[in-house]
């Protein structure tokens, strides 16, 4: 028994300590002020939680654009867990402006807009936000994962992603791994991008599960304060990390909007080349993904 208090007394300290750490790392993270109203949950008749996911692609302008968008759908009361990623160039009404590629609709105000844009346009009810840019996603994985995640790389990548990426099963580093969920200069563009980007989200899952790993959940813990962007209070987003990424029986189940044979391509002089989507036929679709009625 003394034994096992000393143990605990010290995976205690270890843990405070790198959660600290983690928390001090990212702390530093100069951001912008986020504006954001959620629907609120219809618990009467629905358990699903429907956060938005943005993945912003930050290069020291003023303005950025997100290079993903995911709704991530979580059933409360299974634990069943339902991801799907809007491709940036739908070309969607964005309210209050004029039609773009959705992917604008953060340049032009905010999450708040994505979040209005996403949910008129679908009928998706939705509740928080997670936002991350770029450098805070290569920081996480090295603190998670600092000896790679491992990824079986299609074919030689290298055009606009700041890495040199060759073929075959390797451990990719926190830059290397957001340059290939980034590398679109193929025949597959978006579509071949949303795949891969779908494939990391369940690789770096597989390496929080990974019992090596365990002892970098605390400064990872720690880091996630700083390094994202949410309208959950701490506790609240240590439990859905906890809950989300750390349960072996999560299943995740991925959809891409649009989905097949439900959409065209056209070009605008304001827009440049876009995906038109049948809207009705993407809302029926999004709503058997997720198990939920859309407006």
């Amino acid at each position: 028994m003394t034994l096992l208090l000393f143990m605990l007394i010290g995976i205690t300290v270890y843990s405070v300590i790198q959660y600290n750490a983690g928390y001090k790392l990212a702390s530093k993270k100069d951001h912008s002020e986020v504006v954001f109203t959620g629907d609120p949950m219809d618990v009467k008749s629905s358990t699903i939680e429907n956060i938005l996911v943005l993945g912003v692609d930050t290069r020291g302008e003023e303005q950025s654009r997100t290079d993903t968008m995911m709704l991530v759908s979580w059933d409360k009361e299974t634990d069943k867990v339902n991801v799907v990623s809007f491709m940036r160039d739908i070309y969607a009404q964005i309210p209050g402006y004029k039609s773009y590629k959705l992917n604008t609709a953060y340049y032009l105000d905010g999450v708040q807009l994505v979040k209005d844009t996403i949910s008129s346009m679908f009928g998706v009810p939705i509740h928080h936000y997670a936002l991350i840019d770029f450098n805070s996603f290569e920081s996480l994985v090295d603190i998670i994962a600092p000896g790679g995640v491992e990824i079986d790389v299609e074919k030689a990548m290298s055009e606009k992603i700041g890495v040199v990426l060759e073929p075959g099963v390797q451990q990719l580093n926190g830059q290397e791994l957001l340059g290939y969920a980034r590398f679109r200069a193929d025949e597959n563009g978006d579509f071949g991008r949303v795949a891969r980007q779908q494939k990391v989200m369940e690789a770096l899952k597989d390496e929080m599960l990974s019992p090596s790993n365990a002892l970098n959940y605390p400064k990872f813990i720690g880091a996630i304060q700083g390094y994202v962007q949410t309208d959950y209070t701490t506790n609240e987003e240590v439990k859905h990390v906890l809950s989300l990424a750390f349960s072996g029986g999560v299943d995740i189940n991925k959809l891409t909007i649009p989905v097949e044979n439900s959409y065209g391509f056209a070009s605008y002089s304001h827009a440049g080349s876009v995906i038109e989507i049948d809207i009705e036929r993407n809302k029926e679709a999004l709503s058997d993904f997720i198990g939920m009625r859309l407006r």
